[in-house]
């Protein structure tokens, strides 16, 4: 039987360098509940990343500027914290599952935010469990 869990409890990180398209993806997970935390690029996003400890899922553009795109961030995410699960979205290029670290998620834009928020549950139930 599988654990309840408070998706309060849940950290998720998002990354993503247009403004509106991250202050709608933080308040669509916030609005399911979730705790969110917002970065615009990479850099901002590993500092988030080496400053909280409850942040437990890495949900990432790949087109971006700065030092490193999405993809390579979820890469660096998952050799530095393993922990953190990692769910990839693009409305440009369409991610093979064998270019996403182990058990990475790809969800093409638009995407419906169900879907995000299906995934992220049970992200969350495989923490819990």
């Amino acid at each position: 039987m599988s654990k309840t869990f408070d998706r309060r409890r849940i950290a998720i990180l998002v990354v993503e360098d247009e403004p509106l398209l991250l202050m709608d993806a933080m308040d669509m997970i916030e609005d399911a509940g979730f705790t969110v935390y917002g970065a615009g690029n990479a850099d901002e996003a590993l500092r988030l990343l080496e400053s909280r400890n409850d942040i437990r899922v890495l949900f990432t553009d790949v087109d971006m500027p700065g030092s490193m795109d999405g993809l390579k961030l979820a890469h660096a995410v998952k050799d530095r914290w393993p922990p953190v699960h990692i769910i990839v979205a693009s409305g440009h290029v369409n991610v093979a599952r064998k270019e996403l670290p182990e058990n990475g998620v790809f969800f093409a834009k638009p995407y419906p935010p169900s879907s995000i928020i299906c995934a992220l549950d049970g992200i969350a139930e495989r923490i819990v469990n």
